[in-house]
């Protein structure tokens, strides 16, 4: 079982690594959702984990708000990647999407060509995306060598609440990708969710204490 902490800065990863974190998702401004951190706590961070073998997930997000990114978002996300990369980032978290909320499959495509080498993880704007497409979403981002998606089943509420659906999400993505459940997860209620979904990884800012 992988308990990956969500952090939203330096603080508490060193913690988190000694109460047997595997992997960090490293990230600013969790009010917002999560943005991109600055250059040098992603170097921080990724030396601090490494020691440890605990693995660095970046996340690449130049604002709050939605998915829609206009081009000189597009080019900002670029150039963190590549120097999140460069950092030491063992993976990239993003996602991009088009106003009717399906993958823009071209902005896709760019950050996957800067991110070669590194994990890829499309974070929640998956949620954002209709139920009837997401499995033809699972398909495309698969296709396209996303290592993983972050989802809570829904727009809103715990990961608990959509269960039936997540059940539903991790059998078809079997064999494409992993499937990391998060959204309202905490130290207390993961056995509740282990309980009901077969599933091997689990994200949150409260998983250790």
């Amino acid at each position: 079982m992988i308990k990956e902490f969500c952090s939203e800065n330096h603080l508490d990863v060193a913690k988190a690594i000694s109460m047997g974190t595997q992997r960090i998702e490293l990230c600013d401004n969790l009010a917002v959702g999560g943005t991109t951190p600055s250059y040098a706590v992603i170097k921080y961070v990724c030396q601090l984990a490494h020691e440890q073998d605990t693995t660095v997930m970046t996340m690449i997000r130049p604002r709050g708000g939605d998915f829609c990114y206009d081009e000189a978002e597009l080019e900002i996300m670029l150039e963190d990647c590549k120097v999140a990369k460069e950092l030491g980032s063992d993976g990239l978290v993003f996602g991009a999407l088009t106003e009717d909320n399906w993958l823009d499959e071209v902005a896709l495509e760019g950050l996957f060509a800067v991110s070669q080498g590194c994990q890829l993880v499309f974070h929640m704007a998956f949620d954002q995306i209709p139920r009837q497409r997401q499995f033809e979403a699972i398909d495309w981002l698969a296709g396209h060598g996303v290592t993983r998606i972050l989802t809570r089943g829904s727009l809103t509420g715990s990961a608990l609440n959509n269960v039936e659906w997540l059940q539903e999400i991790i059998s078809y993505a079997q064999g494409k990708l992993e499937i990391l459940i998060g959204g309202g997860l905490t130290v207390d209620n993961v056995p509740d969710l282990l309980e009901q979904l077969p599933v091997d990884q689990v994200h949150g800012t409260r998983l250790f204490w």
